[in-house]
């Protein structure tokens, strides 16, 4: 496998040196710069939407709340602020979810949608709906996040547990995606048909994706599945970093391979599933977003996975942003934006593959 890491037994040069310095200076500056445009980008989508409030009065309604005026005051911090801030938070779950699963399965097409676990969350989460079923004793919200997890964990080790087998391809690892998309979309179907009127609109909500059900207490969850997740990736970062070496390079530093690639999937397949059971389907953004963010910086965890992030926030952030202007007056569905930006990108890199190796 050509990796793109290097590996030299040879002492290190001035020159190498001071090449590797402003490397780390040019990656510091590119996830400043995207940093900027994500955070402009969740301004803006504060200030977009059918009130007309100009961006200055919104920032000053965002600084000092007092100060505002009771109506702007709600608009801001009760309506648009935590669609917004959802956004972000769904566009940084799955970009980490998919940077950690294309890694960890060394497949360049690896994300949660395209490999069916968002539509196994997806199912998971009408199960709850329609059915009131529980696979977890949980209940109240947590019920549907729990469906959605559990499902979506099924499907992420099933992955997980044919990429073991000898003669695996790229190409066979999408089938099985393609495959468990549409196994757990049929299971979508068949409870759409038996539901009410009101639950097949709450599953309409799933399989388009929105940001309309935003609210503060789901962000706190989202943000606990961050914390408990985030720093797992960022303390396996140097081995998820040679795991792209290969398997027996890998092994032969220390690293125990499987139990890396368990941890790693139950971890993402936990962030895919809670930005599923808050926004519904939202496809392609784990897998551009990390594609864009291997770009700019290369493979290198330490950079690769906030730079992935940031990527998300700011394609969610964009997307949103783009729902709200495309009709005005009508919040359009974003998970449809995200597959039509995501579906040429998603073409391209299949015909990209067929061409040359990844990795």
């Amino acid at each position: 496998m050509n990796s793109p890491l290097a590996v030299s037994s040879d002492p290190p040069t001035p020159d190498s040196v001071a090449r590797y310095l402003a490397r780390r200076r040019r990656h510091c500056w590119l996830i400043a710069g995207v940093a900027l445009l994500a955070l402009g980008a969740l301004l803006v989508d504060v200030a977009t939407g059918p009130g007309p409030y100009a961006l200055r009065d919104v920032l000053h309604a965002l600084i000092d709340p007092a100060g505002a005026s009771r109506v702007l005051r709600v608009v801001v911090w009760e309506i648009r602020l935590p669609v917004a801030l959802m956004a972000v938070l769904v566009g940084v779950s799955l970009a980490l979810a998919g940077a950690e699963m294309q890694t960890i399965l060394d497949n360049p097409l690896a994300d949660p949608f395209t490999l069916g676990i968002s539509s196994a969350a997806s199912f998971g989460a009408a199960l709850a709906i329609v059915l009131g079923l529980g696979v977890v004793p949980v209940a109240g919200t947590l019920l549907v996040t729990g469906n959605a997890f559990v499902l979506a964990l099924c499907a992420a080790l099933t992955i997980w547990a044919v990429n073991r087998l000898r003669g695996i391809s790229v190409q066979t690892m999408v089938l099985l995606g393609i495959a468990i998309m549409f196994f757990f979309n049929a299971l979508l179907g068949l409870t759409q048909f038996v539901a009410s009127a009101e639950e097949l609109q709450q599953l309409v909500f799933w399989s388009l994706g929105s940001l309309e059900r935003a609210s503060w207490d789901k962000l706190g969850l989202g943000v606990l599945a961050l914390g408990v997740t985030l720093p797992v990736f960022l303390h396996a970062g140097w081995r998820l970093t040679a795991l792209r070496l290969g398997d027996l390079q890998a092994k032969a530093l220390g690293i125990d391979v499987g139990r890396l690639r368990l941890r790693v999937m139950l971890c993402a397949s936990l962030l895919a599933a809670t930005a599923v059971a808050f926004a519904g389907t939202i496809g392609f953004v784990g897998l551009v977003g990390p594609h864009i963010a291997r770009l700019l910086v290369g493979e290198d965890q330490r950079v690769f996975l906030p730079m992935a992030a940031l990527c998300g926030a700011l394609i969610m952030s964009l997307a949103s942003i783009l729902s709200k202007l495309l009709i005005p007056g009508i919040l359009f569905p974003i998970g449809i934006l995200t597959a039509l930006i995501g579906l040429p990108f998603f073409v391209s890199l299949i015909l990209r593959s067929r061409r040359e190796g990844w990795g």
